[in-house]
């Protein structure tokens, strides 16, 4: 691996050197005059462990990455140890990790369910603008879509992958001939089919999450950012749709899994998890999606953290694993089984550049069609801290908190 990826860099730094000098001589030069105590970070003497808690279902995409510095730097980061955890749960743990002074978390994985209520807490360390100088010129290369998820973090995160346009309607074809293009002919199908719909609850569902937030923008309501005081159409589609909802799924998996079970016939869906689930078997491949006509996308990103409390050496290594995760060879991983489709956040990065599976996997199971169907609506970031989590809490006591499976 590392033999083409040392071609692929003398190649683009040949092609480049003369404007990449410059340019990053100047930004560097900037970032350590702005900050010199992230300048003076220096590697550990010996390398160093981390625990990296993953609450998104991003491991799959982030710990090749993440091995693969480790073989590149062995002096740096010794090992990782790789834990999975409830979205709902880790601002509760990690803020009592640092009240008893004992951080057991170095690197938090997650999406921005978790990370708005970490950050409204002050349970992250502030690495933007602190840490410029580390990690500046990486995320100056990051897509607009994934600036835009980036700039939500304010400061606190990185975006480690991104995109999984939703909302979608997934469905077997077998099933359903002619699916529902507008929320007005989805609810008139769910009372024709009773128990054919379900969608997993919007703070631990990608999906569920993307179908909530789009409906604002499809059924016209006063103002799409405020889920409070400008959801009237919304909350009441939500509830209207819900008495025909026997249940909600705790997350899209089990979503997943019973459409490929035929115990429901449409699930919501967006363009990672219906690459993902199809590519890794969970759901058939000759599944179909629909898009609502005139929707709005919901983008959506893995954001990657470090708790507060961490130690000098421990942060030294993780802002430069941060640096590592967001260069274009490292990116390129980020197809991964599709999982966010498409996956990189920065520029320069292309298919080509992915492991041998990845690019079997676009070639067997993307669908070409997704360009121009995520070309043809707006895209815009998912609602930011406050308003999401919010919106998550009147979600669980109004619509399906009590209904979920």
């Amino acid at each position: 691996m590392f033999s083409k990826s040392s071609k692929f860099v003398a190649c683009l730094t040949s092609l480049t050197l003369v404007g990449a000098i410059v340019v990053t001589s100047q930004a560097n030069a900037s970032f350590k005059q702005a900050n010199p105590i992230g300048a003076a970070l220096k590697m550990p003497t010996s390398p160093v462990t981390l625990n990296l808690v993953d609450v998104a279902g991003d491991l799959q995409v982030v710990q090749p990455m993440i091995e693969n510095y480790m073989k590149r730097y062995p002096n740096r980061l010794a090992a990782v140890n790789f834990e999975t955890g409830d979205a709902t749960e880790v601002a509760g743990k990690l803020k009592a990790q640092i009240t008893a002074g004992k951080l057991q978390i170095d690197l938090l994985l997650t999406g921005n369910d978790a990370l708005a209520p970490a950050m409204e807490m002050g349970l992250l360390t502030k690495i933007f603008p602190d840490y410029n100088y580390q990690l500046g010129t990486s995320v100056s290369r990051y897509l607009p879509g994934a600036k835009l998820m980036w700039d939500q973090a304010e400061g606190y995160a990185i975006v480690d992958d991104f995109g999984n346009y939703g909302p979608l309607l997934q469905y077997l074809p077998k099933s359903v001939a002619n699916p529902p293009t507008t929320p007005a002919a989805l609810l008139e199908w769910v009372k024709a089919n009773p128990n054919g719909f379900t969608y997993g609850r919007p703070s631990n569902s990608g999906p569920g999450r993307a179908f909530v937030q789009g409906l604002p923008y499809i059924l016209g309501d006063k103002d799409p950012q405020d889920p409070i005081n400008g959801w009237d159409k919304t909350w009441a589609y939500l509830k209207e749709l819900g008495k025909l909802i026997p249940y909600y799924t705790t997350g899209t998996g089990k979503s997943m899994r019973e459409l490929a079970a035929g115990t429901k016939k449409i699930v919501p869906s967006s363009a990672g998890w219906d690459v993902n689930v199809r590519a890794i078997g969970t759901v058939p491949k000759e599944s179909k999606v629909v898009a609502f006509e005139k929707t709005t996308w919901m983008m959506d990103a893995t954001y990657l953290a470090i708790p507060k409390g961490q130690t000098a050496d421990k942060l030294a290594v993780s802002l430069d694993l941060m640096k590592w995760i967001l260069t274009p060879l490292q990116q390129a991983y980020a197809y991964d089984d599709g999982y966010m489709y498409p996956g990189p956040a920065v520029i320069g990065v292309k298919p080509y550049m992915a492991p041998a599976a990845s690019r079997k996997m676009l070639r067997d199971y993307g669908r070409p069609e997704y360009d121009a169907l995520l070309a043809k609506y707006p895209a815009l970031p998912q609602l930011p801290g406050k308003k999401l989590g919010a919106m998550f809490e009147k979600w669980d006591k109004e619509i399906g908190g009590d209904k979920l499976k």
